[in-house]
């Protein structure tokens, strides 16, 4: 694992914390592009009341905004929980040139642990690299999870 990869999941971490301050489901996520943040976003799914304010749709919104364009590929994602079908499918859409995963979803995540969106896609392949700061990122949920309960 390299720094950069730390450094920048650290953000992502975040803006986790910044979702479990406002009782979302706290998963951050940020996108650089050559060494530099350009978005950073935060679950806003029950403060907005709508369905796709994951972090990671947020967050490319942001990204593309910035630079101008829908396409990606220059682009990192860096993201504290294994990104659920929509998510995935949008960084594919995006052309995200590599993800990076703090720790595992085994319920909804559609990369590693179930439906493996980015292995079945044909408009480019992705790096993944995943368990970056794994135990912060798990234990941000563990936590948001056991005080729900």
């Amino acid at each position: 694992m390299n720094n950069n990869e730390e450094k920048y999941m650290q953000k992502a971490l975040e803006q986790a914390k910044m979702a479990y301050k406002l009782n979302e489901i706290p998963v951050g996520c940020v996108i650089v592009y050559k060494d530099t943040v350009i978005a950073q976003a935060h679950n806003l799914k029950e403060t907005n009341q709508t369905a796709t304010d994951h972090a990671e749709i947020i967050a490319i919104n942001a990204a593309s905004k910035h630079l101008n364009s829908w396409r990606l590929s220059e682009c990192d994602l860096y993201v504290t929980l294994e990104p659920c079908a929509m998510c995935a499918s949008a960084i594919v859409q995006s052309r995200i040139r590599k993800v990076v995963i703090g720790t595992l979803d085994n319920k909804d995540g559609a990369v590693i642990s179930s439906k493996h969106i980015f292995e079945n896609n044909h408009n480019h392949q992705l790096i993944v690299k995943t368990k970056v700061l794994e135990q912060k990122c798990k234990k941000i949920i563990e936590d948001f999870l056991k005080n729900k309960r």
